[in-house]
């Protein structure tokens, strides 16, 4: 029997009445821990590696969006208020705009400067200024104080005050390294993108512009990997990311080449399809012939009865003929067939400009259209960056499918 966590010498029984022999402790002995072997196991398995990547890449991704804002409310910051205070105050302007109410945090980082300077860790001389060393609420605290000098050049300080608290969730797990949740991070991003449309970026400089939106990742690392913005598993995870009123609204020009291109046929209304025509969209499409041989070895490779395919494209090839005789330009609007082996179907929307997209699939021997991986690609180029500067453009993979399409319509025959 023990209480409080002493251990009682043994009573009731000893040696010679059934109980085994023990030494005796002393009155108020205090009850120890098993001895255990010092040292710690630092190995991560597979599911701890598995768990700091994920937190990785989330970190990653917000703290890019969370650069972008405050690069940008920096120079919102210093283009406004660097005209008031620099002409009196000098280098020091940036400590009279904080004013006697912001001087605890001003203060702090004139230190933090000082021992950057001291140990080298200013690297562009450009970044050698007070302003570089504030932080997202302090820059923030400078717009709130000085807001009458920004309201003729924003608009709605309610709403720049609420974005930017919403950013403050995102901001602060990764300034401290702490978790990041998907659905917080997804609400960093819009966040941030809406900020960056509040302070004046220029239409077609942020990175939400578009008919396909552009990450942020894309805009700064899009380079390592072509013109390649987007991979899925198949059409119906590509529809949910990009359906095709956002891919096919709005275009130019519209290049297609597949077997029953059944991504535009069955997926964008003739109607629309015709108001895009007579709006001044120039449409090319290229079927795979449905009399030709290939079909039939289509037909056996998907496990398809005999003409199962055929009819298919003969179908979709009769609907847009009923678009194009409503329409007020045949000519906007051609329709061919190709005999040769189909490899993959393209659907190139502005493809021959810097807004242009493709969905590209490649034909695999058992699995249908829509069960096809899709690659998204971006048009307009890279450039390449590296360490003696800007590159060359790379065209990417946009411009490899366009030429494609075009050796294909140049050996394919009219439909009448």
């Amino acid at each position: 029997m023990s209480s409080g966590g002493l251990e009682l010498p043994p009573g009731g029984s000893g040696p010679g009445e059934g109980a085994p022999e023990t030494p005796e402790a002393p009155p108020g002995a205090v009850s120890l821990a098993p001895t255990v072997e010092i040292g710690a196991d630092l190995a991560w398995d597979a599911g701890q590696w598995a768990e700091v990547h994920t937190r990785a890449q989330r970190a990653g991704r917000a703290y890019i969006w969370l650069n972008l804002v405050e690069q940008r409310l920096r120079a919102v910051v210093a283009g406004v208020l660097r005209p008031i205070y620099e002409p009196v105050h000098g280098e020091e302007w940036v400590v009279a705009a904080a004013g006697p109410a912001g001087q605890e945090w001003v203060q702090r980082a004139v230190a933090v400067r000082e021992v950057s300077r001291r140990k080298g860790y200013v690297l562009d001389p450009d970044d050698d200024n007070l302003l570089s060393f504030l932080t997202l609420p302090q820059l923030r605290e400078l717009m709130v104080q000085h807001w009458p000098c920004y309201e003729p050049y924003l608009e709605g300080r309610r709403e720049l005050e609420l974005a930017l608290d919403e950013l403050e969730v995102a901001r602060s797990a990764v300034s401290r390294n702490r978790a990041l949740s998907p659905a917080v991070l997804a609400q960093a991003e819009r966040t941030a993108q809406r900020l960056l449309s509040m302070l004046g970026a220029g239409a077609g400089d942020a990175p939400s512009q578009g008919r396909l939106p552009a990450d942020a990742l894309e805009e700064l690392i899009g380079d390592r990997y072509a013109d390649v913005v987007g991979v899925h598993p198949d059409r119906v995870r590509l529809q949910r990311r990009l359906p095709a009123e956002d891919l096919f609204g709005s275009a130019r020009r519209i290049d297609a080449i597949g077997i029953g291109l059944n991504l535009l046929v069955q997926n964008y209304s003739g109607r629309r399809l015709m108001r895009l025509a007579d709006a001044g969209c120039r449409v090319r499409l290229l079927f795979l012939n449905p009399a030709s041989s290939a079909v039939r070895r289509r037909e056996r490779e998907l496990g398809l009865k005999r003409g199962e395919l055929s009819r298919a494209v003969e179908t979709n090839i009769l609907h847009m003929r009923r678009v194009r005789a409503n329409v007020r330009d045949p000519a906007a609007f051609r329709i061919h067939v190709f005999d040769e082996t189909p490899r993959f179907t393209a659907y190139l929307v502005d493809g021959d400009g810097p807004d242009g997209l493709a969905v590209v699939q490649p034909y695999l021997r058992r699995a249908r259209g829509m069960e096809s991986p899709v690659l998204v690609l971006r048009g307009g180029g890279r450039n390449v960056i590296s360490g003696a500067g800007p590159g060359p453009v790379d065209e990417g993979l946009l411009g490899t499918y366009r030429e494609e399409f075009e050796s294909v319509w140049g050996d394919a025959r009219p439909v009448s």
